[in-house]
Parts: C-alpha cells; sequence; structure tokens
C-alpha cells in the first residue's frame, strides 16, 4: 500500500508539473504573438507611407502578461494609426 501511495504521489506531482510547464509556454506564445503582431502593424503601416514607431517600453514589465500588455497596447496604437491612413 505505502508504494502505490508513493506512485500516485509522484504521478500526482509529474501531472501538475506538466501542466505548469503547458501554462507558461502558453504565455510564452501570447508574447511572441503580441510582438509578431506589432511588428507585421509596422510594416504595413511603412509600406503604406506612414512614419512608424514599433518601439516598446518594457522597463516595469516583469513578467509575460505584463509584457504581452505593453506589445498589445501598442498595437492599438498602430491599428488607430491605420484605420485612420485607410480613410483618407
Amino acid at each position: 500500500m505505502k508504494t502505490f501511495t508513493k506512485t500516485s504521489l509522484a504521478l500526482l506531482t509529474a501531472a501538475v508539473m506538466t501542466t505548469s510547464a503547458f501554462a507558461n509556454d502558453t504565455v510564452e506564445e501570447r508574447l511572441q504573438s503580441a510582438k509578431g503582431s506589432v511588428e507585421a502593424l509596422g510594416t504595413t503601416l511603412e509600406n503604406m507611407g506612414a512614419d512608424v514607431d514599433t518601439s516598446v517600453d518594457l522597463s516595469g514589465a516583469y513578467t509575460f502578461s505584463q509584457k504581452a500588455a505593453v506589445y498589445n497596447a501598442k498595437h492599438a496604437e498602430l491599428q488607430e494609426q491605420f484605420n485612420n491612413l485607410n480613410a483618407q
């Protein structure tokens, strides 16, 4: 019975560690996606002849989620610029 308990605990620990590793990958992927969106929209705006600043200030953003939020805010700013150019 002790072996069964030890084995069960080991499997449970491995499952929790695996789940947390997958959760981190998801957050990292969101950050990469946000970065890619800013770069792509910046390139599109440059091709339309706009002056574009795609730089992002990450000071104070320590977690992947905070960094993704900064990139998402930059994307929203660039999206507004794109919409204004398209409306002309």
